[in-house]
């Protein structure tokens, strides 16, 4: 029943711009906290930011200042809003929804290249 469905990631080179969606299906996001999860080839899964129900929001050191993370609870979606990207930006990005039970989407790759 529930699904969390991540789109928007694709190849940009460095210094661009791109925002990630994760869209939720049989949960009420804003009653999660959730958070944006990378993993690079090779690597174990990181987190990159996440915000929580009482609308607090942490993100990790490497992508403070250049990442967004926010909530639109119309939509029940998660964005995350990737500016002056780099290189070591690359991998798979996930969102997740956690509480009593976790929940994961499938992920979305991102390619930062020239």
């Amino acid at each position: 029943q529930v699904q969390l469905v991540e789109s928007g990631g694709g190849l940009v080179q460095p210094g661009g711009s791109l925002r990630l969606s994760c869209t939720a299906s049989g949960i009420i996001f804003n009653i999660y906290a959730v958070g944006w999860y990378r993993q690079a080839t090779g690597k174990e899964r990181d987190l990159v930011a996440k915000i929580f129900a009482d609308d607090r929001i942490t993100y990790a050191d490497s992508v403070t200042g250049r990442f967004t993370i926010s909530r639109d609870s119309a939509k029940n979606t998660v964005y995350l809003q990737m500016n002056n990207v780099k290189p070591e930006d690359t991998g798979v990005y996930y969102c997740a929804a956690h509480r009593a039970s976790a929940y994961w989407g499938q992920g979305t790759q991102v390619t930062v290249s020239s």
